[in-house]
């Protein structure tokens, strides 16, 4: 039985695993607030492991579930957040968790962000019910996943392939083809690779729009004229960045215009103090905050952005038209910088790579300049922001009565 009222209208759950950062809760949450806004009487339920999601508000008939958080070491290894509670035994209250949503929630179609059979499997089991109860599934990843040199070992070592054949109707790349195409370098058999192929649908990026504002929200006082905002997303590894852009207004006095900086609630609180601290110094010409669960706004405000790339914030910046400076990360993955690189090449942004020189002078000399840097719109690239008109056009398709019906899954056949 359902857990309200029955409906004919689609009920899609989304499993976000949310290991760190807060880039699969932010996606996921824009995906459940436009399918409910494009099908009258939607529901969706995101079953999320990020430790923030109370902090963020969502459209009405969106509902969120937690799960217990886990946290990711800068060697790639894992842990229970709750530093008593063994790493299995949080993966098994996980997987419990979303079977028991899973099977109270009864939806129509379930979609997984990135991971195939979720944190360390914790999702098979829902996966494996869900099959048996001819629940179609999409598997949604980011238009950019990791080089194909660590891509394609942790894939294997996850089965990663094999379970998007099993499980998948549709796989949905949130970008475009010419920007990257992420599953290009797996290794697979023909038959399967001809398979995943003809499930393989780029939507085009998230647009956003700006939130509801919540009553009573107040921004600091340098947003009131033009400024700079810079967000490392979550900030848990957004350090580098923020001390960079400090160093550049610490050298260089000229720089146009004052600077916003967002420091993300993973960032750690020691160094988050020695940044203000630094701050504190350098006489109003840069203003902090912590967290902004509504940072739309702000983005809208700004004149322009430096942020690392990550998947998000760069559909933020295309939404919003934003001039921008990406700083992406190259460790532990490569993501951030192959998808802030094609975007240099097709003219969408300005990339500094701390490894060609990381001298205040050399951001300094981009903050000046990014006031006269051309904005994305500039460029013509059809379809960049088509991807939550695509997303809710297959939610309806694929959760239309009888359309399970209407074929056998080819996966499921082939694989299973």
């Amino acid at each position: 039985m359902r857990l309200d009222e029955a409906s004919s209208a689609p009920r899609v759950l989304i499993y976000s695993h949310d290991t760190f950062g807060l880039g699969h809760l932010r996606r996921s949450r824009a995906i459940a607030n436009a399918v409910v806004a494009c099908n009258r009487g939607a529901r969706a339920m995101i079953v999320s492991g990020s430790p923030v999601v109370d902090r963020f508000a969502f459209a009405p008939g969106v509902r969120t579930v937690r799960l217990p958080p886990v946290t990711k070491f800068a060697d790639g290894n894992y842990a229970s957040l709750d530093q008593a509670t063994p790493l299995a035994r949080t993966v098994e209250q996980r997987s419990a968790i979303i079977a028991q949503a899973c099977g109270a929630f009864c939806p129509d179609l379930i979609i997984v962000d990135k991971e195939p059979a979720g944190f360390h499997g914790e999702l098979l089991p829902a996966l494996e019910g869900a099959a048996e109860r001819d629940i179609r599934m999409v598997l949604g990843l980011r238009d950019v996943l990791d080089d194909a040199d660590r891509l394609v070992p942790e894939w294997e070592r996850k089965g990663a392939a094999e379970t998007m054949a099993r499980f998948y109707d549709e796989i949905w790349v949130y970008g475009l083809s010419r920007i990257h195409q992420p599953l290009a370098a797996l290794p697979m058999e023909p038959a399967m690779a001809a398979q995943v192929e003809g499930r393989l649908i780029y939507t085009g990026y998230l647009r956003r729009e700006l939130p509801e504002c919540r009553a009573g929200r107040e921004e600091p006082a340098i947003a009131n004229d033009a400024f700079i905002l810079v967000t490392p997303g979550g900030g848990g590894d957004g350090a580098a960045l923020i001390d960079w852009v400090i160093a550049a207004y610490e050298a260089d006095a000229a720089i146009p215009l004052p600077a916003l900086i967002a420091f993300g609630p993973f960032l750690d609180p020691g160094t988050r103090d020695g940044f203000a601290h630094r701050i504190r110094g350098l006489g109003g010409r840069i203003a902090a905050i912590t967290f902004d669960s509504e940072i739309e706004f702000l983005m809208r405000k700004a004149a322009g952005v430096v942020a690392m790339g990550g998947y998000n914030t760069f559909c933020e910046i295309l939404s919003f038209d934003r001039r921008t400076i990406l700083v992406p990360r190259t460790e532990p993955r490569r993501e951030q910088a192959i998808r802030a690189l094609a975007a240099e090449r097709l003219g969408l942004a300005r990339v500094l790579m701390e490894a060609d020189g990381r001298t205040p002078e050399r951001m300094a000399a981009a903050l000046r300049a990014l006031p006269d840097q051309d904005p994305p719109s500039r460029v013509l690239v059809p379809g960049l922001l088509d991807g939550l008109d695509v997303v809710a056009r297959r939610v309806q398709a694929l959760t239309a009565r009888g359309s399970a019906d209407t074929e056998a899954r080819p996966f499921l056949k082939a694989y299973s």
